[in-house]
């Protein structure tokens, strides 16, 4: 019996042996882990505390010990307390749970969170354990890659919206708008870099989250030390409270800002600067509030400005662009309405004096001059027509007319005067009436007529088809040429195109078919043109048979 019971108690000893030291490894393992490991009762009273748990939250174990778990859980998360614990009740583990907590110096830990029930001897739960891993630097890069492509998508959309303008008012109004609210700014402006004689103003642009009055009866911003880094292109100006910036208040009559002023406590403005280098001007944004800007604005703004600067630059140059093309369309019209008179005096005295050397040795050399004056009256009448149609001028006489006689009548006169070339005519009708206005539409005929025969040297033959269909008639010419290559079709009806590899010894300035194009365009028909390299290529225009 004595035997026995010595057994049982060397058993009984061996198994806490084996017992003291799994739970001597079990605390090893719990000190040593990288991981929070923190026990509590059911109540959310804290009964363990490993290392990790002090230096993260800044709890010693005897500080933490015997209070409640609440002391690490920020104030609007307590509601999370009471889910895990309810689950916990009910025997079910909280696995990968993201949420934050707070450590005794008051700074906050992003965490990731396992909790599972403890349960006794019995089967009884009677606490739980967490296990919680520090994943802030994980947070911190993922919010970090979130802003970013955040920032690239609003840049795209930003960009995207005034990359579509070439108007330099409405591109400055999209960037202010945009910017101001992604800022979150209260109002934001856009002040152009013009300086006046004094070289201290700037020019008020655009503005957005205020009304222009606002700005009008203090003027426009001078040269001062707020202003400077700005419109000098120095740098980035992001203040989180004006008002206490060493450089605010220095000027008169102010000393400040005007009485009346938009508030303005927290500030940010940002030089827009051109590809050449030129400060084009500054966007200003302004908040009522301490400390509204971040890093985040400014980084952003800055990017948006920098792209903007593109948009403008480009805008800028079409503006230049317009204004030398109009004074380019003004000098045709004079120098086209100046020529027509001594070329008329030139035809006169040159018939005139056909009449006398008719029939003479010097009548073939009169008749080349003719010819060379007649081409010479048809270019100069083409580009007053272009300048009456770029200066709106350009009317149209709307009759009604037989188009089939029209056509006839201008292959006529084509045919008079070439003899190497055929013109072929056919129509499915014997009568073709349209409304319009029956010479510029005849003008149209000839120069396709002209041009089928001067594209088409080594050829012999024009053929021209009239069609009538249910709402239009169809008009072809088409010629036996080089043909002209698949990527400038879409360009010759444009305004001084040539295809010079079609014809490169061919004279021409370009303008017959973009007039052509104006005058089908204002009889409310289509003209375009098929083609095909080494075969030739076909003209088409179309009229609606009611033309009003």
């Amino acid at each position: 019996m004595n035997e026995e019971l010595q057994g049982d108690q060397k058993l009984n000893k061996l198994r806490l042996a084996e017992l003291a030291e799994k739970q001597a490894q079990l605390a090893a393992i719990v000190n040593s882990s990288d991981d929070i490991i923190v026990s509590k009762t059911l109540e959310g009273i804290i009964t363990s505390w490993n290392p990790t748990a002090e230096r993260v939250f800044g709890y010693q174990e005897r500080e933490a010990v015997g209070r409640h778990i609440s002391i690490i859980i920020p104030p609007d998360r307590l509601a999370e307390e009471d889910y895990i614990i309810s689950q916990i009740r009910n025997g079910k583990k909280i696995d990968h749970f993201e949420t934050v907590r707070i450590g005794k110096d008051g700074k906050t830990v992003q965490l990731s969170i396992t909790v599972s029930p403890v349960i006794d001897e019995s089967g009884k739960i009677i606490g739980a354990s967490k296990i919680a891993r520090d994943i802030s630097a994980q947070v911190t890069s993922q919010n970090a890659a979130r802003k970013y492509t955040e920032r690239l998508e609003i840049m795209n959309m930003v960009m995207s919206s005034i990359s579509e303008e070439l108007d330099l008012n409405k591109i400055l109004q999209k960037v202010t708008d945009a910017t101001t609210n992604l800022t979150g700014a209260r109002f934001g402006a856009f002040f152009y870099n013009k300086i006046d004689e004094e070289g201290e103003s700037y020019m008020l642009y655009t503005l957005s989250g205020a009304p222009r009055d606002a700005f009008d009866k203090f003027g426009m911003p001078r040269n001062t030390a707020v202003f400077h880094p700005t419109f000098s292109g120095e740098r980035v100006v992001r203040v989180d409270d004006i008002t206490k910036d060493p450089r605010y208040g220095q000027n008169s009559p102010h000393f400040g800002m005007p009485k009346g002023h938009l508030p303005v406590v927290s500030y940010l403005a940002v030089p827009v600067i051109s590809r050449s280098g030129k400060v084009i001007g500054g966007l200003f944004f302004g908040h009522p509030d301490h400390g509204r800007f971040t890093e985040e604005h400014e980084i952003l703004v800055t990017s948006i400005a920098a792209q903007a600067a593109i948009s403008l630059d480009n805008a800028k140059l079409l503006e230049e662009v317009m204004a030398l093309n109009d004074k380019k369309d003004e000098f045709i019209g004079l120098a086209s309405h100046e020529l027509k008179t001594p070329l008329a005096s030139i035809n006169g005295y040159l018939q005139i004096l056909g009449r006398r050397i008719a029939g003479t040795e010097h009548q073939l050399f009169l008749d080349k001059a003719l010819h060379q004056v007649s081409r010479l009256t048809t270019l100069v009448n083409d580009l007053l027509d272009i300048s009456k149609i770029e200066a709106g001028k350009l009317k149209l006489r709307i009759d009604a007319f037989d188009l089939k006689k029209i056509i006839e009548e201008a292959i006529e006169l084509i045919q008079q005067s070439v003899s190497a070339h055929t013109i072929t005519f056919k129509s499915n009708v014997e009568q073709c009436l349209v409304n319009g206005d029956a010479q510029r539409v005849e003008q149209v005929v000839i120069n396709l007529l002209s041009n089928a025969i001067k594209y088409s040297p080594l050829a012999n033959r024009v053929e021209v088809e009239l069609r009538r269909e249910a709402e239009k008639v169809v008009v072809s010419v088409k010629d036996f040429g080089p043909g002209i290559p698949k990527d400038k079709l879409k360009s010759i009806f444009t305004r001084f195109y040539r295809v010079d590899e079609a014809a490169p010894n061919i004279s021409g300035l370009g303008i017959g078919l973009y007039l052509a194009n104006e005058i089908i365009i204002r009889h409310s028909g289509e003209i375009w043109s098929e083609s095909e390299v080494g075969k030739g290529s076909t003209f088409y225009f179309t009229i609606p048979v009611n033309i009003t």
